[in-house]
């Protein structure tokens, strides 16, 4: 999806973890390895988002690791709180406010997508390797989400 906003975009991603392992996916146009995400489309709130970026890109069903609150409303929809939130440069000077979610896999039977040139479940030791070239705070993301699934 092309940007929406001049400056700003909101922004989700999913570090999906199954059995000890993180899923990663090869990104073609940043050349990266990255979690499952993408923009919030002006027709949706995060937690839409997040579901569809998730089937789009990995087909997998997942449990969102985050704490609902303990009351139902009539009155609103309660999203579920992200594990973190960022700002990070996507094409400067645009930016991307990214909501970080962190999910358990019902299994590992992800779908590779012609979004990504491939996607591979790593675990922590991967996390270390040069080939992937991951930032420290991708490794810092892998590693929480890889924590809150063991809960």
């Amino acid at each position: 999806m092309p940007h929406i906003h001049e400056l700003y975009d909101l922004t989700i991603t999913a570090f999906i973890v199954h059995d000890g392992k993180v899923l990663l996916v090869n990104h073609p146009r940043y050349e990266m390895w990255l979690p499952v995400g993408g923009h919030v489309e002006l027709d949706e709130d995060p937690e839409q988002a997040l579901y569809r970026e998730i089937e789009e890109e990995s087909g997998l069903e997942v449990k969102i690791l985050s704490d609902e609150p303990p009351v139902k409303a009539n009155d609103r929809k309660f999203i579920p709180t992200p594990a973190y939130v960022d700002v990070h440069d996507a094409n400067p000077p645009h930016k991307h406010i990214n909501l970080v979610y962190f999910a358990r896999a019902l299994s590992n039977k992800h779908v590779l997508t012609a979004e990504h040139t491939d996607m591979r479940w790593l675990t922590p030791a991967d996390l270390e390797k040069p080939e992937y070239k991951l930032s420290k705070s991708l490794k810092f993301y892998c590693r929480e989400a890889l924590k809150a699934a063991k809960t």
